[in-house]
């Protein structure tokens, strides 16, 4: 336990290609679950917590971690288990995540392992679960399962967030000049995908949306095989990077190798902190890149590129 304890921080720190390391934990039952490491800060043992009072959510309370003030959400209670009792915590762990602009510690159980994969072995859960569940994606490991939550829809359920582009961005000259375009949202999360959807079509683009970056690629080839600039067909793509099958930064690399779509206009939109995105960003060949989430700041790359695109 000390080991992965110890190494969280230096491997936050590494960038893989269409490559994922997940840090692997337990919750009420001996079901295993993974969260990139890449939003992970740091593990350590729960702190005695802080209440909050009148909190009726999974949050927990607050820890007071390296001179921050954390809120501490009972992942296992977000997801509809059973709470660990207050009496248990001390011999829980947190993860110290970053989602969204925003840092959280998740409540569990145990701590096992970093398990190194690729995104190419990471699937989609099956069709047939339906969509009301916190699923992502799932991976075989050792003849069992793997299953990785959809924390932004564990978090959007607790924090809604607003998806209307405010007047001050979306004039009435800009909405009229986006209805003439169309733009391609990639992203294996269905509250993402919805958010980008309803944040571009309130600006008046109209809005193709893909689970991940192989249907997404899937579609343009297809487009391009029939004959179609794919470049003029979409304004542009915006694409999450983590997602199963094939991730955004190999999706970026992939169109920008092909000599039919080598011009389309890519911007990387994900939850992962920073630090390390523009200089990958760089390196797969994409346009920009954009945390999520913010309905002026995803509407303001778009107008962006509509200013350039009816300039030249």
């Amino acid at each position: 336990m000390s080991g992965i304890l110890d190494t969280v921080n230096l491997r936050t720190q590494m960038v893989g290609q269409n490559r994922l390391e997940l840090l692997l934990f337990n919750l009420e039952t001996d079901q295993t679950y993974g969260i990139n490491v890449f939003k992970v800060r740091e593990v350590l043992q729960c702190p005695e917590l802080t209440e909050v009072p009148r909190q009726t959510t999974a949050i927990k309370g607050m820890a007071h971690i390296r001179g921050e003030t954390i809120p501490v959400l009972d992942l296992s209670e977000a997801i509809g288990r059973n709470a660990i009792p207050k009496e248990q915590q001390q011999v829980c762990f947190l993860i110290v995540a970053e989602y969204n602009k925003r840092t959280l510690a998740f409540l569990v159980r145990k701590v096992d392992r970093i398990l190194n994969t690729h995104w190419d072995q990471i699937m989609a859960p099956p069709a047939e679960i339906g969509v009301e569940n916190y699923l992502t994606a799932v991976f075989e490991h050792e003849g069992k399962l793997i299953e990785i939550l959809d924390v932004e829809q564990i978090l959007a359920d607790l924090y809604p967030m607003a998806t209307k582009v405010s007047d001050d961005v979306a004039t009435s000259e800009v909405r009229s000049k986006a209805r003439e375009h169309h733009v391609l949202c990639v992203d294996d999360s269905s509250v993402a995908r919805n958010q980008m959807q309803r944040s571009l079509e309130d600006l008046g683009c109209k809005v193709t949306t893909c689970n991940n970056g192989r249907i997404a690629w899937d579609l343009l080839v297809q487009l391009a095989e029939k004959g179609n600039d794919v470049t003029e067909l979409f304004l542009m793509v915006i694409s999450d990077i983590e997602m199963p099958e094939m991730d955004g930064y190999t999706l970026a690399a992939m169109i920008r190798e092909d000599p039919r779509m080598e011009r389309m206009h890519i911007v990387l939109h994900s939850s992962l902190s920073g630090g390390f995105n523009v200089s990958m960003v760089k390196k797969v060949g994409a346009d920009g890149f954009l945390a999520k989430f913010n309905p002026d700041d995803l509407a303001g790359v778009v107008i962006e590129r509509i200013k350039k695109v009816e300039g030249r």
